[in-house]
């Protein structure tokens, strides 16, 4: 059994533990979205976004069938909030704290582009109507003000072989509807009945992916 470790709290003792950081951890940060750099941001199709808020953080994953972001220019990325749960809890925490955090992720590379910056949220007509796909325009457009981007050492990417598509045992794990269906259970035992029927994981399972792909605006 692994015993109660002996935690880290101070600064120095990191800097002891893990050293000083060689000259190419530190060159490669720009504040600026440099050519080299706005080229990687438009290769890729996906992007987390990291949010802040009094409740504690968020991180909501972001994905379009071209570029996830927009590069408005060397200082600003707009990114269109395409369909989802509306949950809003990233865009909840951006109008109470604008610090936000994005990794872009590139099929097939183990190079990570991060953003680091102050984001905005607008739903002026003209944002919209520039953004919208198949005649569907988003709910709002992330206006980010870059304060920070460089390029991640990619051994996480190597190590987990993410792009390999060798991934054994997908079939054992539980789907989104066995999940669902489970959580309601819960949620039933704990706050009593919901207004609406209990959900059926078989039916969401099997109805999901035609409901997905008809909605993806």
């Amino acid at each position: 059994m692994i015993t109660e470790p002996q935690w880290i709290e101070q600064e120095d003792e990191l800097a002891t533990l893990y050293g000083t950081p060689r000259r190419t951890s530190k060159v490669k940060v720009s504040r600026t979205i440099t050519d080299n750099y706005a080229k990687w941001i438009k290769a890729s199709p996906f992007c987390a976004l990291a949010s802040v808020g009094p409740e504690g953080l968020d991180c909501s994953p972001r994905g379009d069938d071209g570029t996830v972001v927009d590069i408005v220019d060397e200082k600003t990325l707009a990114l269109p909030d395409r369909r989802g749960n509306n949950r809003i809890d990233t865009l909840r925490n951006i109008v109470r704290d604008p610090r936000v955090a994005l990794m872009f992720l590139i099929p097939g590379s183990g190079t990570v582009i991060r953003v680091n910056g102050i984001a905005r949220i607008t739903a002026d007509p003209a944002w919209l109507d520039h953004y919208a796909r198949e005649g569907h325009p988003p709910r709002s457009v992330v206006v980010v003000k870059v304060s920070e981007v460089y390029f991640q050492c990619a051994r996480a990417v190597m190590r987990s072989k993410i792009w390999s598509g060798d991934h054994q045992g997908l079939d054992a794990l539980p789907s989104v509807g066995t999940i669902l269906e489970d959580m309601d259970r819960i949620a039933t035992a704990n706050e009593g009945a919901s207004d609406e029927p209990p959900i059926d994981g078989a039916w969401y399972d099997t109805e999901w992916p035609k409901r997905a792909k008809e909605s993806l605006w």
